[in-house]
Formats: structure tokens, C-alpha cells, sequence
């Protein structure tokens, strides 16, 4: 326990140490046009650099993710089925799978799914 104490109070001493001398070292010029410019490559920008998010890839990629995670879930239900067959686990999956599908007809009904209308 002591050991585990000690070794993680290095570790933060260590790192505050590091991190506060890279705070000094480092140059900080505060009037340097080139750094804040948003482009490297000499010419003046004509237009902003921000441009607006498309809001349709945001919640596409939330809903790759959202299906990702699901397949990740799935992956140990079917090793464990594999091994012995439960039907209480059966039922969960089952139920799991509904609802899976279920919000995947709402997202296909909403028009999430499709990228160009």
C-alpha cells in the first residue's frame, strides 16, 4: 500500500516538475504576426477560417459511434453463449437487439441516416 502511495506521489512530482520547467523554458512572444495568422502559408486568408459544422455528420457520426459501442457489447455476449447456453442472457440479447433495432428504424424514419436529401 505504501509503496503504491509513494510511487504515485513521485510520479505527480516528477510530472509537476516537468511540466514547470517547460513553462519557463518555453518563448513566449506575444507579438508574433506569423503564429497567429490562421494560415502558414504567407497569403492573407480571404475568408473566415471557421467554418460552420455540418450538423448532419455530427449526428451521423454519433450514430456510427452509438452502433460501434453496440457491437462491442455484443462481441463478449457471444463468446459467453458460446460456452454455456443461459436464458436469461438469450432474453437480455434478445431484448438488447430490439431495442437496437427499434432506434435504428427511428433514426431511419427521422432521416439521419441519409446524408443527401
Amino acid at each position: 500500500m505504501s509503496s503504491t502511495f509513494f510511487s504515485s506521489l513521485i510520479a505527480i512530482f516528477l510530472s509537476s516538475i516537468v511540466m514547470l520547467l517547460g513553462w519557463l523554458v518555453a518563448k513566449r512572444t506575444v507579438s508574433d504576426r506569423e503564429k497567429n495568422s490562421p494560415f502558414e502559408c504567407g497569403f492573407d486568408p480571404m475568408k473566415s477560417a471557421r467554418l460552420p459544422f455540418s450538423l448532419r455528420f455530427f449526428l451521423l457520426a454519433i450514430i456510427f459511434l452509438i452502433f460501434d459501442v453496440e457491437i462491442v457489447l455484443l462481441f463478449p455476449i457471444l463468446v459467453s453463449m458460446s460456452n454455456n447456453f443461459d436464458l436469461y442472457l438469450t432474453i437480455g440479447t434478445f431484448s438488447f437487439l430490439i431495442i437496437l433495432i427499434v432506434g435504428l428504424f427511428h433514426e431511419w424514419n427521422e432521416g439521419s441516416l441519409s446524408w443527401a436529401q
